[in-house]
């Protein structure tokens, strides 16, 4: 692991809490930096300090100018992680409350309609190459269709291997996954064929740990790079933006997905306790929560199955209301 290294008052106890996180099985490697730039904030301003303090924490938890909510909450819940393993272990440590700082307003993602969603898909068909991805015409008809009917996070996609791409199955093998959850991820036929194609085109002589869907040198395309074509092609397609942070997003696909599975199943009856522990493996969810949250999209998003929903899920939809479980 490529770990920076801390100078602080708390270098020791930073370095040994990060090494636990991750012999445990955690990447923690976002979290590590941000315990960085807390290792510099403390050199700076609480050089010799030798406990946590309530004045430390509190201080570090100030929301930045122009910083979102859900980032000073992330900031905060990694200081209390933080905290906590200090007084596990005997040092005097001020573990700031859970719920201290409240949620930032839910963002509501966006359910294309058929129509939105066939405009977008006939615009990244149209779209050229470029020099920095060569294969730009090829990946963007491909990634964008796996994503919405795989379900998949953004990351997911783009990090693929050709190896983890099992054309003759239709089966794909998410190792880049949230949390490090590896899971099988079984493809259309429609997107396998497309896929068939478009590797005979790209990847006849690929190296197997190759990634899928190239830019130049053999890197994997950036997510900066996919969102900057996503945002053209919703232009194109004439579905209006927000502005940052307000959507559509990408990976409203993943929840338009979620949600056509849980709408079809409810119209032809199925039992979705049977089907949603289904749907959670399918997406690599760690609890069920983060699945029953579509029960209440999906009951938002089309009323005529609210009452269906309603009357076989109530003990589930009142306590998701106003979660957000995925943000990535």
């Amino acid at each position: 692991m490529n770990n920076p290294s801390y100078h602080g008052p708390f270098k020791t106890y930073i370095q040994n809490f990060v090494e636990v996180k991750q012999a445990l099985g955690y990447k923690y490697l976002a979290e590590a930096l941000c315990l960085k730039r807390f290792d510099k904030f403390t050199i700076e301003n609480y050089n010799s300090a030798s406990t946590l303090t309530k004045e430390i924490v509190m201080a570090w938890c100030t929301k930045k100018p122009h910083e979102k909510q859900e980032n000073l909450r992330a900031r905060a819940s990694v200081i209390r992680l933080f905290a906590t393993y200090l007084d596990n272990h005997g040092i005097d440590a001020y573990v700031i409350p859970k719920y201290h700082f409240k949620s930032g307003e839910k963002y509501i993602p966006h359910i294309y309609t058929d129509a939105e969603l066939q405009k977008f898909f006939e615009e990244t068909d149209k779209c050229h190459c470029c020099s920095l991805c060569p294969n730009r015409h090829l990946i963007m008809p491909i990634i964008f269709r796996m994503i919405y009917s795989c379900g998949l996070r953004v990351s997911e996609a783009r990090l693929l291997k050709v190896q983890e791409v099992d054309l003759n199955n239709g089966v794909l093998t998410i190792n880049q996954s949230k949390k490090d959850n590896s899971r099988l991820v079984p493809m259309t036929h429609e997107l396998t064929k497309r896929c068939q194609t478009y590797a005979k085109q790209v990847h006849g002589s690929s190296n197997p740990e190759g990634y899928f869907f190239p830019m130049i040198d053999d890197k994997p395309l950036t997510l900066g790079n996919i969102y900057k074509n996503f945002r053209k092609f919703l232009w194109k397609a004439g579905i209006s933006h927000g502005g940052r942070g307000l959507g559509p997003r990408i990976h409203d696909f993943r929840h338009l997905f979620s949600v056509h599975c849980l709408k079809k199943w409810s119209e032809e009856g199925k039992d979705l306790m049977t089907y949603l522990p289904i749907l959670r493996v399918y997406l690599g969810h760690d609890s069920f929560d983060e699945t029953a949250y579509y029960l209440k999209l999906t009951a938002d998003v089309f009323p005529e199955i609210t009452l269906k929903l309603e009357q076989a899920y109530s003990e589930l939809i009142p306590v998701i209301e106003g979660g957000a479980y995925e943000t990535n």
